[in-house]
C-alpha cells in the first residue's frame, strides 16, 4: 500500500464515496467514523476540546489509486503533555473510534501505517500514537500489540469506560420480561401514573429538517438544566451538537426524540440509527416535570419504538450510569492504546 497524508478534509473529499464504502464493510461499524461526522467534529475540534492549531493528519492508503483505508489522525499535545497522534474524534464526544479498513486488509494496513508514520517526511515529529475509544471486539487491539512487539515499541493498553447495551427481541413485552422484575414493575407503574393523571403523554421524533435547529436548541436547553452538564455546554460544544445533528439528519441516521406532556416537551434524547442499532448519544429532561420521571418514560417509549421498528440492539454508549443496568444493559468496554517507538 502507498500512504499519503491529507491535511484538510477538502483535499480528501474526492474519495468520500470510497470512504463510506469502506466504512460499510470495516471492522468497526460505528457512526462516528463517517466522513461528514469527522469533518464536523474537526470544524469545532470536538466542541473546543482541542486547540485550533492542532494539525489534521488523515493517513490514507492506496493500491493502484484505489483507496484501501484511512487512519483519521491529528497531531496535538495529549493529556500527558506529549506530542501525540490521536484519532480525529477523540476523546469526549465520539464514543467509539477506529481505523477505516476492510477486514481482509486490516493487518496489512496497520503494519504499513506504522512504518509510514515513523519514517515519512510528510509526518511531523511525534512521540506517541495515542488512540482512544477502541471497542473491545476490534482486531485493531491485537494487531497493534503484535506490531509493537515486532518493532520493539512500548505498548500500553488501558481499559476505559464500559459501554452498556441491550440486545432487543423485537417485541416490547418480551423485552420487559427479560429484565429484572422490580424494574419491569417500576416502568409499568410510571407509565400507568402518567396515563391516570390529567396530562396527555406523547412521543415523537424529528422528521422535518426545517425545524431541526429549533428542536436541537430545545434539546440543549433541557441538557443545560442538569448541573453536571451546564459547564460542558460551552458555545463550541453547542455548535458541535448542532453540527452533529445536521450531519446525522442529512445522512438519514439522526433520531432526535421528545416525550411531551400536554404538548410541552418534558424529555429529549439525541440518538443515532446505524446498522439496525440505536445509539443513545445524549439526553435531557425538563426539571419542572421531574415528578413524572420524564427521562425514564422517554426511554421506555424509545425502547418500545426500537423493538417495533427492526432495531436489534440498543447501545447506551459510554458510561456506567445505574439506570442503564436497570433497563437490562450488559457491559462491553472501550480501550486506549499507546504505542511509543
Amino acid at each position: 500500500m502507498a500512504f499519503k497524508i491529507y491535511n484538510n478534509f477538502d483535499e480528501i473529499a474526492q474519495y468520500q464515496e470510497e470512504w463510506d464504502q469502506i466504512l460499510a464493510a470495516t471492522v468497526s461499524q460505528v457512526p462516528f467514523l463517517t466522513f461528514d461526522y469527522l469533518k464536523a467534529w474537526w470544524d469545532t475540534r470536538g466542541g473546543g476540546e482541542w486547540p485550533q492549531d492542532s494539525q489534521l493528519m488523515l493517513a490514507a492508503a492506496f493500491e493502484d489509486d484505489q483507496l484501501m483505508g484511512v487512519a483519521p489522525l491529528f497531531l496535538a499535545e495529549n493529556l500527558g503533555g506529549q506530542q501525540a497522534l490521536m484519532f480525529v474524534g477523540a476523546i469526549e464526544v465520539s464514543d467509539f473510534l477506529d481505523v477505516l479498513v476492510t477486514p481482509e486488509k486490516h493487518a496489512a494496513f496497520l503494519s504499513g501505517l506504522l512504518d509510514f508514520l515513523k519514517n515519512s517526511d510528510a509526518v511531523p515529529a511525534w512521540e506517541v500514537l495515542d488512540l482512544y475509544n477502541i471497542l473491545e471486539d476490534s482486531p485493531t487491539l491485537s494487531v497493534l500489540e503484535a506490531e509493537a512487539e515486532t518493532r520493539g515499541w512500548v505498548h500500553e493498553q488501558t481499559r476505559l469506560q464500559p459501554s452498556p447495551y441491550i440486545t432487543l427481541p423485537g417485541d416490547f413485552d418480551a423485552y420487559l420480561m427479560s429484565i429484572d422484575k422490580k424494574q419491569r414493575h417500576e416502568i409499568r407503574r410510571k407509565l400507568r401514573n402518567v396515563a391516570q393523571d390529567l396530562v396527555e403523554p406523547d412521543f415523537y421524533y424529528v422528521k422535518d429538517g426545517d425545524t431541526l435547529d429549533d428542536e436541537v436548541d430545545a434539546f440543549i436547553a433541557m441538557m443545560a438544566q442538569d448541573p453536571s452538564k451546564k459547564d460542558f455546554l460551552t458555545e463550541p460544544m453547542r455548535q458541535h451538537l448542532h453540527n452533529t445533528a445536521r450531519v446525522a439528519f442529512d445522512g438519514g441516521w439522526l433520531h432526535l426524540s421528545f416525550y411531551t406532556l400536554d404538548g410541552v416537551k418534558a424529555a429529549a434524547n439525541m440518538s443515532f440509527i446505524w446498522h439496525n442499532r440505536l445509539w443513545l448519544y445524549n439526553s435531557g429532561w425538563e426539571w419542572a416535570y421531574r415528578q413524572y420521571s420524564p427521562g425514564w418514560l422517554l426511554l421506555a417509549n424509545l425502547l418500545q419504538w426500537a423493538n417495533e421498528n427492526g432495531i436489534t440492539e440498543f447501545d447506551f454508549m459510554r458510561g456506567d450510569e445505574s439506570y442503564k443496568y436497570k433497563f437490562g444493559a450488559e457491559d462491553r468496554f472501550i480501550y486506549r492504546v499507546q504505542l511509543t517507538p
